[in-house]
């Protein structure tokens, strides 16, 4: 289904360009209170947001938009996007709310919306509300205009749901733990949650001013992770991004654990727990060495489109609970509904107090392998997929890495180029098979 805003994780762009501006947000706000009507006839929903200074301008553009289509709002100010979706579900409220740009840098912004059990809606709705934009208002007169309040304790809310996704058991007391909020929508929750349980908390990232969100701090830069970790000596690190729902974390030596080896924790400690674990879902970029881990073990790895929307259609569709993306990701249904950083990774944190050990130890046969990327320009009009020069080369590398290694060539969807990944466990080895890829796709 084809649509003109959506994107694979809502509405997002740069601010005061097209679409992220206050009409069209007021468009938007009529036109989504007006699809929620259509089941609902006084809907209410609830906005959070990040830290960027653009988002009051959303928010108000937003909140008069639902007011004229007769919806109430709660607003609850920043807020993790996990958050939204657990207070949209545990108020039995119709729709939550997201204003953020997650990871991406403070000028841009943008919108995601969670259905009243607090997922993500399908694309049918999106059309929906694509087709609503499309329509003349309907503005409800002065008696039917939607009203709009503060949730107070928005924040401690959410604290508390995240400290009951573990075991009452759990304690981090006598643990240093550096807590890298990237200025964003978790500065002031995350530090409290981990407090809360008992960690003595170093946090850096956590103080905003509306223009630092993500910038040389959070999951998409944790070299001030890193090095803090090891100024501090403390004995773990843990980086969120600029909304919350990706994880990074860093031991007491400075090693950086992305989301796939995080995703392998998880599923090691379940089954540690004797719970069953039927399969998991990654990417097209989650690295071989999980795979391969995870079939030593006897489960499955099924790889979704990249984007933990995907990750999450693929774990609904299959009744699973595991999965996640490298960048950060992860999904436990048993605990939320949605990807969150905070329960991630306490999720992680429990499951080191379980084993009794360490990260690097519960990864110890996960040694994840080498990755070499590379951009190759398309030339107009032609279609890579029926290049039979680039097809036999992959063919020939396939064979040549066997178990080793993998080939993933897929086309950019932002710009004119095909993404040639070649993963293999000698590093050399995938470095020449992505070059004579590269060099069979201009052929």
């Amino acid at each position: 289904m084809s649509r003109r805003y959506f994107g694979t994780d809502g509405i997002r762009g740069t601010v005061g360009m097209p679409p992220i501006t206050p009409d069209f947000m007021l468009r938007l706000g009529h036109a989504v209170g007006i699809v929620l009507r259509r089941t609902v006839d006084r809907p209410t929903v609830i906005i959070g947001k990040d830290t960027r200074i653009s988002g009051y301008m959303i928010e108000s553009a937003l909140e008069a938009g639902f007011a004229s289509a007769g919806v109430n709002v709660l607003l609850s100010g920043p807020l993790p996007t996990p958050g939204v979706a657990y207070l949209t579900r545990a108020l039995r409220l119709d729709l939550g709310v997201v204003i953020s740009a997650s990871h991406n840098p403070f000028a841009d912004n943008g919108i995601k919306f969670f259905s009243a059990r607090g997922e993500k809606l399908p694309d049918e709705w999106e059309v929906a509300v694509e087709a609503a934009l499309e329509e003349t208002p309907r503005w409800v007169d002065a008696a039917g205009l939607g009203r709009a309040r503060r949730l107070e304790d928005a924040q401690g809310r959410y604290i508390e749901f995240c400290k009951s996704t573990v075991g009452s058991e759990l304690s981090l007391r006598g643990l240093k733990l550096v807590v890298d909020g990237a200025h964003g929508a978790a500065y002031q929750v995350a530090p409290n949650v981990f407090h809360e349980l008992g960690a003595d908390v170093v946090s850096i990232g956590c103080s905003p001013d509306g223009i630092n969100i993500n910038k040389e701090v959070g999951a998409t830069a944790p070299a001030a992770l890193v090095q803090r970790v090891q100024a501090e000596r403390a004995d773990y690190g843990i980086a969120l991004d600029g909304d919350a729902d990706r994880l990074l974390m860093v031991d007491h030596q400075g090693r950086l654990f992305n989301g796939d080896e995080l995703l392998y924790v998880m599923v090691a400690d379940r089954l540690a727990q004797r719970r069953p674990v039927p399969g998991v879902v990654g990417t097209l970029m989650t690295n071989m060495a999980v795979e391969l881990a995870l079939r030593r073990r006897d489960i499955p790895l099924v790889r979704a489109k990249v984007g933990d929307r995907y990750v999450l259609e693929e774990l609904v569709e299959r009744g699973w609970q595991l999965g996640g993306e490298g960048s950060g990701h992860l999904l436990a249904l048993d605990c939320h509904t949605t990807g969150d950083g905070i329960v991630s990774a306490l999720q992680v944190l429990q499951a080191v107090q379980r084993q009794g050990g360490s990260l690097a130890g519960i990864l110890q046969d996960v040694v994840l392998f080498p990755q070499t990327l590379l951009n190759v320009r398309l030339q107009e009009g032609r279609d890579w997929r029926s290049n039979p020069a680039l097809a036999s080369a992959q063919q020939a590398v396939d064979a040549e890495l066997g178990d080793s290694g993998r080939v993933l060539i897929r086309a950019s969807g932002t710009e004119p180029v095909l993404r040639i990944m070649v993963e293999a466990r000698d590093s050399e080895q995938g470095r020449r098979a992505a070059e004579r890829l590269a060099a069979a796709a201009t052929a």
